[in-house]
């Protein structure tokens, strides 16, 4: 399914803009060319791409998740909406990376 690549692809894209953002051009570039991978006939290359998406939910977003809502809690602003809308990014990148093991199914059958 195409649907499911482009899924992972806009999950690392989202992730590169992020680094874009401040100024790491390095990562940026890594994290869009990372899903180049899926043109890959071996079932590790997705892997590889899953275990990146899992870890960035975790590190990436979540650690930045936290640095914001503090930031916002601590000049006395509104962070409810912040917290709702990165929690949606860190549900969207932990569905890119089960959608990643519907692509390891298919390329194992």
């Amino acid at each position: 399914m195409w649907w499911r690549n482009l899924i992972v692809f806009l999950a690392y894209a989202l992730l590169g803009a992020h680094f874009l953002r401040y100024g790491q051009t390095m990562l940026c570039i890594a994290y869009v060319i990372a899903p180049i991978l899926l043109f890959m006939r071996q079932v590790y290359a997705i892997r590889l791409l899953q275990l990146g998406l899992l870890v960035s939910a975790i590190f990436v977003w979540g650690s930045s998740t936290f640095d914001y809502v503090q930031m916002r809690q601590s000049m006395n602003a509104p962070w409810l909406r912040l917290a709702a809308i990165m929690s949606g990014v860190i549900v969207f990148t932990l569905i890119a990376a089960y959608y990643c093991q519907a692509l390891i199914k298919r390329r194992i059958n």
